[in-house]
């Protein structure tokens, strides 16, 4: 043993080993970490391509769904006359079966119209398309009446004295107002 070295304390050589040693130790970790972090890596990508993958597939059906919305109401708008224009199609053949009789008495004709009017309110009712045709008496409504003329009376003021036209809704929205005389009060 050299003499300035004492049993106790490392030798050069055994250090130099032992850092050799803990340094392939730590490149044999370092190597380790590293497959492990490349394993992770690989992994990842994998997830996130399938991610992709699914997330273009969302992208895709989405259009497909909007695309195919759109085409329903495209057809929803072009046809939605269709019930109402079928239900009309026999008050128009009754028509024509009336004007093309010739020489029939004036009874017949009377007969004959008001079965296609009765044809006519069916085909209209069947569609939601409902009268407003209101009683004597009835209170003035603005979203349902149109008042043409006030009369003075003796009864309430703003109540329905006579209809000059029917008004007519469907599905509580009105087409037409029902065009009515309507009390004032009385100023005698």
């Amino acid at each position: 043993m050299p003499e300035n070295q004492t049993p106790e304390s490392p030798q050069p050589q055994d250090a130099a080993a032992d850092a050799q040693s803990a340094g392939q130790d730590n490149i044999a970790g370092s190597a380790l970490d590293s497959a492990e972090l490349q394993a992770r890596l690989a992994e990842l990508q994998a997830k996130n391509a399938e991610i992709g993958e699914q997330y273009l597939r969302a992208q895709a059906e989405m259009q497909n769904t909007r695309r195919r919305a759109d085409e329903d109401i495209s057809k929803a708008r072009k046809y939605a006359v269709e019930s109402f224009a079928e239900s009309l199609l026999p008050v128009a053949d009754s028509l024509e079966a009336g004007l093309a009789t010739r020489d029939a008495p004036v009874e017949v004709i009377r007969e004959g119209a008001e079965a296609t009017l009765r044809q006519l309110k069916s085909a209209l009712e069947r569609n939601k398309v409902i009268e407003i045709d209101p009683a004597p008496g009835t209170r003035f409504d603005p979203h349902r009446h149109q008042a043409i003329s006030v009369v003075p009376a003796a009864q309430e003021p703003n109540t329905v004295v006579g209809v000059l036209q029917k008004g007519y809704s469907i599905a509580d929205r009105v087409l037409r107002p029902a065009l009515v005389t309507v009390t004032s009060p009385d100023k005698s």
